[in-house]
């Protein structure tokens, strides 16, 4: 099993910045790739980006420019550095790992934590 724990959310006005972290534990996957999507009230939950083992990252179109994903794999972690951020940004935030590896295919993630709110105050 993979235990996935974000942290990082929090209310912040439009404009700011925000880093959310997502430390992994448990079950090892070695080419798993590691993701972050959202869901606010009332949507459904849309994919945000993913970074692959090989580094290779995906972004979904809302947050292309803005938001950017990395990783410490010493630390099994996962970052989301997330920029200019606005009220639709908000949202429950979750981290979710793949372990086919594939990153930008939603139906592969089979491991989620519990996720982390983002509120961006206009």
């Amino acid at each position: 099993q993979v235990q996935l724990v974000e942290s990082g959310g929090r209310l912040v006005q439009a404009g700011e910045s925000l880093r959310l972290s997502c430390a992994a534990s448990g079950r090892t996957y070695r080419t798993a790739a590691m993701g972050w999507f959202r869901q606010a009230p009332g949507k459904e939950r849309e994919f945000v980006a993913a970074i692959t083992s090989r580094t290779t990252l995906y972004y979904g179109d809302s947050v292309k420019g803005r938001f950017t994903i990395s990783k410490d794999s010493a630390k099994n972690t996962v970052y989301l550095q997330m920029n200019s951020l606005n009220p639709e940004d908000t949202g429950v935030y979750y981290c979710a790992l793949d372990p086919s590896g594939v990153g930008f295919d939603g139906k592969r993630y089979e491991y989620w934590g519990q996720g982390t709110q983002v509120t961006v105050s206009s």
